[in-house]
């Protein structure tokens, strides 16, 4: 595939260290092979997350200069609501300082302890957050979902029937709500149709189930919808991500992703006079846990970035950008023979680990295990999504075993070139070639809850 060119000219650059193999050696010791413990100045290409890690626009940057940094009241806490007021259309609008804010205020509101909550495919940290509510998360993604080598066009959708079946067995009172994750992250960043959130509303309304958007990624899901579902083919990605928010009860998102900003997050609730209860729940948490409601934790040029960002996702020339590099990658991977979630999702590339590293059993994480391999092959961050990624049981003590195996590389927004890109592409190549030579992984400390972001591992032989 053709490389889309940037949309835009870079005026500043941040200079990055290229490593030597023995330093990053040490350097993935150091940190217990864990990729977040790595120090970002040992990192040559970073892919562990497009969350925060984008480069703002000059107008973001200008927006900034004028934030107002009033505690109360504050002039950015009202342009912020007028500009996500007008793209959602939501009656209530509080931000908050991150995605996981949202959800540490939001959950507990919603959750009763010992209720299911069930989503297309929880993140990390909303399956943690239903977790610590009392809850218990399940995930319904539909079929072709699960198949990372054949091509669908919505991957993340939620498996309706197997939805219905669960709430006629288990009951409707039992279900705390339904999470609709756009794009699916899990899934390898798989967009869900607007035919198929009609659906999950209609159920979640007939039963009266809360449906909770999930909207880090927004944007790239409704210009996949523009680009796949014929109904949207000539609207605008405003006008779909409109049709897509009216399917909603709620939403939370970090504005990390699709809003472009370093900092930030937002919690919504459509209807204000149905859901008068919630959003003073909502405001009653905020206040002692974020800071006063006009800026939840955020500061008025956090708010004003983020304003901006807002406007700046759903510019439909670059978001053919930022699809488009990671398709470009994808083609390089085809090249090659390395198999990933085709096709690609909005927001990186899903490396199949368990196709590429198929003498490493799930339970020595596969995935995992190719992210460190990365790293010391080239100095590219990356993180695994798969087994690893899954707590143990909080009861039983059970690794849960992941649908797939990936090494995601999240690519962030406005940072890195085509040349980074065909970095990225020859080291996986370089691996496939030794690819029996990677060892498995098995944790040595982990804590009870995300326990990748702070777990210490060691290699493993591989097993006869």
């Amino acid at each position: 595939m053709r490389y889309i060119p940037e949309p835009f000219k870079i005026k500043m650059i941040e200079p990055i260290r290229i490593t030597t193999k023995e330093e990053r050696r040490q350097a993935v010791e150091a940190s217990g092979y864990n990729n977040f413990g790595l120090r970002s100045d040992d990192v040559y290409i970073d892919l562990l997350t497009d969350s925060g890690t984008s480069a703002l626009s000059d107008q973001q940057w200008a927006g900034m200069i004028i934030g107002d940094e009033a505690y109360s009241g504050g002039r950015s806490y009202y342009r912020l609501l007028e500009v996500a007021t007008g793209i959602f259309g939501y009656d209530y609008i509080q931000p908050v300082h991150q995605g996981r804010a949202a959800e540490k205020v939001l959950f507990p509101l919603i959750v009763t302890p010992g209720q299911y909550v069930v989503s297309n495919t929880f993140f990390d940290t909303t399956r943690g957050h239903t977790m610590i509510a009392g809850g218990t998360p399940i995930d319904l993604v539909c079929e072709e979902g699960k198949d990372p080598a054949t091509y669908a066009d919505f991957k993340g959708n939620m498996d309706v029937p197997a939805l219905e079946a669960f709430i006629a067995e288990h009951g409707a009172p039992n279900i705390g709500a339904i999470v609709m994750t756009i794009t699916n992250n899990s899934v390898g960043g798989q967009p869900v149709s607007v035919a198929n959130l009609r659906e999950v509303s209609r159920i979640g309304r007939e039963h009266g189930i809360l449906v909770i958007i999930d909207a880090a990624r927004y944007a790239e899901n409704a210009y996949f919808v523009k680009q796949r579902e014929p109904e949207f083919a000539d609207a605008s990605i405003r006008e779909i991500t409109r049709e897509i928010f009216a399917l909603g009860d709620v939403f939370t998102m970090s504005a990390k992703k699709d809003a472009i900003v370093s900092m930030g997050g937002l919690i919504a609730v459509r209807d204000q006079t149905t859901h008068a209860d919630l959003i003073a729940g909502i405001k009653g948490l905020v206040v002692p846990n974020e800071g006063f409601i006009t800026y939840g934790g955020l500061s008025g040029r956090d708010l004003e970035a983020l304003a901006t960002g807002l406007e700046e996702g759903l510019n439909e020339d670059y978001l053919r950008y930022r699809i488009g590099q990671h398709q470009y990658l994808a083609s390089r991977l085809d090249e090659y023979g390395i198999g990933y979630q085709n096709p690609v999702g909005g927001h990186g590339v899903y490396i199949d680990a368990a196709a590429l590293l198929p003498h490493i059993p799930w339970y020595q994480f596969p995935g995992h295990a190719l992210a460190v391999e990365l790293y010391l092959e080239a100095g590219i961050r990356s993180c695994e999504i798969g087994s690893y990624l899954l707590d143990p049981d909080p009861i039983t003590g059970e690794q849960p075993r992941a649908t797939s195996e990936f090494t995601r590389l999240a690519v962030p927004r406005r940072v890195y070139t085509q040349g980074h890109l065909d970095v990225v592409a020859e080291a996986l190549r370089a691996i496939k070639e030794r690819a029996h030579t990677v060892p498995g992984y098995e944790i040595v400390e982990q804590g009870k809850v995300l326990r990748h972001f702070t777990a210490k591992l060691r290699p493993v032989q591989h097993e006869a």
